[in-house]
């Protein structure tokens, strides 16, 4: 299906655990420069990268790819979109897509499917992606984001803990088969109207949100549709710890290339 939508990219410097997360290196490129590239194989007509940090800005300009600098005070990702979408007074029936910036290997096609499936739903103002779990390590994995949706594939809710959790299983023996089907990882990746993005914004942080500290329990505690594809791609490894960048710099090429 053919979607008109826009990417943004939100990249901050600031990282707890790897500061200057975006600009870490990966086979001679910034890694920021590594998720534009995929979001630009998606099919977005616009590619913008978002940032409040002038070695970003600098080092996305370097590359040829379009950014934004945005105010530093943002409480989350979804507020920085929301300004990005005001200063290229981009319509009010866009759709924009928000892939973090520390996802270098992220599919093209999850990005396409996450608008695809916004496109398609006239309920829902926002759309996200989710991939089936296939092991009881990864259920029981806080770390490990969990989402169940309704029928017409509208988000019921999003947790930390094992959802939906299967009372009368007392045994691991046949957790995996089970977990396979009916429980699903939530991945990160967004897709918001426009129209929305401001109304978001105008949202206070919701009890749930802050209980489990998921930014998008705001939007279903206060009554809104997020409508959840199911990607048919296994979602790469993302970078938070210098783990998964070890992992990522293996997979591009040999890690030893990375500084």
């Amino acid at each position: 299906m053919q979607v008109d939508f826009n990417v943004v990219i939100p990249a901050r410097y600031a990282s707890t655990r790897l500061p200057g997360k975006p600009l870490l290196d990966i086979a001679g490129k910034p890694m920021v420069i590594w998720v534009a590239e995929q979001a630009k194989k998606s099919g977005a007509k616009n590619v913008v990268v978002a940032t409040d940090d002038q070695r970003i800005y600098n080092a996305v300009v370097q590359f040829g790819y379009d950014v934004v600098m945005t105010q530093p005070d943002h409480q989350s990702g979804t507020d920085r979109i929301a300004e990005v979408a005001s200063l290229l007074a981009w319509q009010q029936d866009e759709l924009v897509i928000n892939v973090q910036g520390d996802e270098p290997l992220i599919e093209p096609e999850i990005i396409h499917q996450v608008a695809e499936k916004l496109a398609m739903d006239e309920v829902a103002v926002m759309s996200t992606a989710c991939y089936p779990i296939g092991n009881w390590e990864d259920f029981i994995n806080p770390n490990i984001v969990k989402v169940v949706f309704d029928e017409d594939g509208h988000a019921m809710y999003f947790s930390r803990a094992p959802i939906p959790y299967p009372r009368d299983i007392y045994s691991k023996e046949n957790l995996n088969e089970i977990f396979a089907i009916n429980a699903y990882r939530h991945i990160g990746i967004y897709g918001y109207r426009t129209n929305f993005l401001k109304k978001y914004t105008q949202l206070k942080p919701s009890s749930l949100e802050i209980t489990e500290k998921l930014e998008q329990l705001r939007v279903l505690q206060e009554g809104f549709k997020i409508a959840v594809t199911l990607s048919l791609i296994e979602p790469a490894v993302g970078v938070d710890t210098q783990e998964d960048y070890d992992r990522v710099c293996a997979h591009v090429q040999d890690a030893q290339i990375c500084t």
